[in-house]
């Protein structure tokens, strides 16, 4: 699979939103992320698209003990056949007639050197001429890449039903690494959620994430981080074992979907100017200890620095944010993601939740305490996860059944790990609540933050089932979803024609709503949050002084980053940067405030 020609991509979307969405957008040059994370949900993806690809589906059962690896390999196999035939067919077509692959030259960016040879053909009179570079333009088409995501903290032991531990390679991160790392994929592998020590050990034991003699990567390895910090140590990791990170994809900790991780007040804009600064100075000294690596393992070198790409994604929604940040930190390309929940031709959203999204409110997107993980989550107040998880509750039976155990991680009451959003787990820590003598305020928001925890395993997977008519897991219907603040911004169903051409500028999908840029929404985000940090002390010990102190340090250079940009482009047209001043002094004003709380009664 070649590079994408276009300067975005479709970042992973939840379990199942992005599942398929190469087999949908790759024909059209679009790189987008299939998570690999649920073996069940992809297992039934394999059956539904196996005759698409000319395949008879032949079940990998559960009991083969590496099933997992396998249905992956299966699965991401037939993708790329599906994508490559998908190919030859646009190919055949003819440039005369609305088709993919008039489609395809469409949707690139219009200042691309292949949207201007199109250009230049429509142009041209029938004859040689036009018959010839018609063909040069077939012979450029490339498909977006079919890239998957591991999250490296899902990396759950697997046991069998006798208590017994099966081996680390068996584990859900690494099984799944194992099932991409042998598949017929020239692609890249997206890892997210941090540094995993068992997880970046495993990856030498794959030789296509080495380079070969010419020194190219069939496989390529992606770090989703938070900041330049967490890519150098993490890349140095990864270098000494003879690993080269071909892109560091930067990611909004607040201002994104999914799960949010974020830093500690440090703001996109700074950090995206860090990479900038560093992005040679840590190409070279990776490089040497890549090298240094391989030539001690007796492995070919790169002749010549690799491509090295640095991407950023999280809160994007316009095309002039779009333009300023490839053009000002140099990025190779950005994440669209939220947005793309609303353009069915790409995504799987099921019909009543996308005209739920289509429709929703800015108070209707929040972030919650729902991952059984512990971790922030970006939640939907209307989904209809969240209300049977209301029905659940009123009925005083809190919890999920809990059959996939793909967020396993808590062993306070059993020696073998629990889902916290499991009835199991829910019924024994309001048990346990009940012992605490506590007040009746506190009493309900301790049971409010156990008993908010979705199961996002059958939640997040259960809108592609709906969507293709597949079978439903236990007959699970109710759906998560996990979209970005940012698609508050967004009102409607859009094709994909419309989405790209909003990217691209050549058209406006923002709603009404007024919109500060990408940078002051975030800061707002991490404003929210650390006055939720202060509101959650009780008592002001010294590491959390020292902790709030360093958040309220760094956001304020933040903002002296942000003014400094102001000053440099709001006096020119079409700015994104207009009446940024004036949100910066609010957001200092607000910090200030919140921060009263931190002193010391006299």
């Amino acid at each position: 699979m070649g590079t994408s020609l276009h300067t975005f991509h479709i970042p992973v979307l939840g379990i199942g939103f992005s599942v398929d969405t190469p087999i949908k957008v790759a024909k059209y040059g679009i790189s987008s992320v299939i998570s690999i994370m649920d073996d069940e949900l992809i297992e039934k993806l394999r059956m539904h698209y196996s005759p698409l690809a000319g395949i008879t589906y032949s079940p990998i059962p559960e009991k083969d003990i590496d099933h997992r690896a396998l249905r992956i390999t299966s699965y991401l196999n037939i993708a790329q056949i599906i994508v490559e035939q998908q190919i030859k067919e646009m190919k055949a077509l003819s440039f005369d007639a609305p088709n993919d692959l008039v489609k395809y030259f469409e949707l690139l960016p219009d200042n691309s050197p292949l949207k201007q040879r199109y250009f230049e053909m429509q142009k041209l009179p029938t004859g040689n001429e036009k018959a010839q570079l018609q063909q040069l333009l077939k012979d450029a088409i490339i498909a977006g890449s079919i890239d998957v995501n591991i999250m490296t903290k899902l990396d759950r032991t697997i046991y069998l039903k006798d208590g017994t531990a099966l081996p680390p390679e068996y584990s859900d991160a690494s099984a799944a690494l194992r099932g991409f790392a042998k598949s017929d994929l020239s692609s890249s592998l997206v890892l997210s959620a941090g540094y995993s020590a068992r997880l970046f050990s495993y990856l030498e034991e794959f030789s296509d994430f080495f380079p070969d003699i010419s020194g190219f990567l069939k496989k390529k390895i992606i770090l989703k981080v938070s900041d330049y910090r967490s890519a150098l140590v993490q890349g140095k990791v990864l270098a000494k074992k003879g690993l080269w990170v071909s892109e560091y994809r930067v990611e909004s900790g607040l201002n994104c979907g999914g799960h949010a991780f974020p830093t500690d007040g440090y703001l996109l804009g700074p950090i995206l100017e860090e990479f900038k600064q560093n992005r040679n100075q840590l190409k070279t000294e990776l490089l040497e200890l890549c090298n240094t690596a391989n030539t001690a393992k007796g492995n070919p070198i790169f002749k010549e620095a690799p491509e090295m790409k640095v991407t950023a994604q999280g809160g994007i929604g316009t095309a002039s944010e779009q333009e300023f940040l490839l053009q000002h930190y140099g990025l190779d390309c950005t994440g669209w993601g939220s947005p793309f929940l609303l353009v069915p031709e790409a995504t799987n959203m099921d019909e009543p939740t996308l005209q739920q999204l289509s429709e929703a409110k800015k108070e209707d997107y929040y972030l919650s305490y729902a991952s059984p993980l512990g971790v922030a989550f970006n939640n939907f107040k209307p989904s209809s996860s969240q209300k049977l998880l209301k029905e659940r509750v009123d009925k005083n039976r809190p919890g999920s059944p809990c059959y996939k155990k793909l967020l396993v991680s808590n062993t306070e009451f059993t020696d073998i790990p629990i889902c916290t959003s499991s009835r199991e787990y829910q019924n024994l820590k309001i048990k346990q609540l009940d012992e605490q003598g506590l007040s009746k305020e506190a009493y309900e928001i301790a049971l409010n933050r156990i008993t908010e925890k979705e199961c996002l395993c059958e939640g997040l997977g259960s809108s592609v089932l709906i969507k293709n008519e597949l079978p439903l897991n236990h007959k699970l219907s109710a759906v998560s979803v996990c979209p970005g603040p940012n698609l508050a911004y967004f009102s409607g169903i859009f094709s994909l024609n419309e989405m790209v051409g909003h990217i691209y500028g050549r058209l406006n999908l923002n709603n009404a709503l007024p919109r500060p840029n990408l940078f002051i929404n975030e800061l707002n985000l991490y404003l929210s949050h650390y006055k939720r940090k202060i509101d959650e002390i009780f008592q002001l010990d010294a590491k959390q002084e020292k902790y709030l102190q360093n958040f309220k340090t760094n956001l304020m250079n933040g903002i002296s980053y942000y003014e400094s940009l102001v000053k440099a482009f709001d006096k020119k047209a079409d700015s994104i940067f207009s009446g940024m001043k004036e949100e910066l002094d609010k957001v200092v004003a607000q910090i200030q405030l919140a921060s009263f709380k931190l002193q010391p009664a006299e």
